[in-house]
């Protein structure tokens, strides 16, 4: 672990990120010696810190920073944490705190590399997810949604479980982001009033007119699911997995296709 650019792992607690889980982060998936999307995952970082008004570090400094921490790695999970810094107590910020970067890496998985291919069981969360559009699309670092709806299963059949609103509108994975394909249509759901905007989820939307398919973000609702052709889920670590069932109470939603999830492996293993 690095803080603010030495190992370490002690931080001020006077830290707003750890008082009021006052900043940002990003996961990303070391592949090959390198950071897979580092462009992406950088630009989604610099748009969080200037919605948030937080006066981040630049992309020149992360990027040496970065490139150093991997070193020869060849594979890995990195971990990116900018907070606001160490302030005065109250949610005020005074617009002095000098914010402070925190970077983790950790081993890769096998499970990851194995199960790459595989098509993995998701269930229906109950807890909803709150509407902020102030705050739609932003990696936060207040992650409670997520961390209590994965509380809620203990079965490791499960991969990942889906998350709705407070509306009923399916919005995402507990870790992932959801793509629906039926013919040549791949829809996501529309992320202006929760969720986080995913990297991966963005160079799919990238790459989905190289797979002549038509991309759409909107409102997802259950019969969504049930009229879909394939479904899969994406984030920057796992790249794309495909969805074989999917649980919710009593129902059970089998997918039959799972053509379009290998193409995008495909190319994302050539990233």
């Amino acid at each position: 672990m690095w803080i603010n650019g030495r190992k370490g792992t002690t931080i001020d607690a006077r830290d707003r990120g750890l008082q009021y889980g006052d900043g940002l982060f990003e996961t990303m998936r070391v592949r090959r010696g390198s950071i897979r999307l580092l462009p992406h995952h950088l630009e989604r970082l610099e748009e969080g810190c200037r919605r948030l008004k937080i006066a981040g570090p630049t992309a020149t400094t992360l990027r040496a920073e970065l490139k150093k921490i991997v070193g020869n790695r060849r594979e890995g999970i990195l971990k990116l944490m900018v907070t606001r810094g160490p302030g005065r107590r109250g949610y005020r910020p005074t617009g002095l705190e000098k914010c402070t970067r925190i970077v983790d890496l950790h081993s890769l998985p096998r499970t990851i590399l194995q199960g790459a291919a595989i098509p993995v069981r998701v269930r229906h969360c109950a807890t909803p997810m709150g509407i902020n559009p102030a705050l739609a699309g932003l990696k936060t670092l207040n992650r409670l949604e997520s961390v209590a709806a994965r509380s809620e299963w203990s079965d490791e059949r499960i991969w990942e479980g889906l998350m709705a609103d407070v509306d009923g509108n399916i919005v995402c994975g507990t870790m992932t982001n959801l793509f629906l394909r039926r013919g040549s249509t791949l829809m996501t759901p529309l992320l202006d009033r929760c969720g986080v905007v995913g990297v991966m989820r963005r160079w799919i939307l990238e790459t989905a007119g190289e797979l002549r398919l038509r991309s759409v973000e909107r409102r997802v609702r259950w019969p969504d699911l049930r009229d879909a052709e394939e479904v899969f889920l994406s984030n920057a670590v796992v790249g794309v997995k495909s969805v074989g069932l999917i649980v919710n109470g009593r129902q059970r939603l089998r997918p039959t296709a799972f053509d379009t999830a290998s193409l995008l492996r495909e190319r994302l293993d050539l990233l």
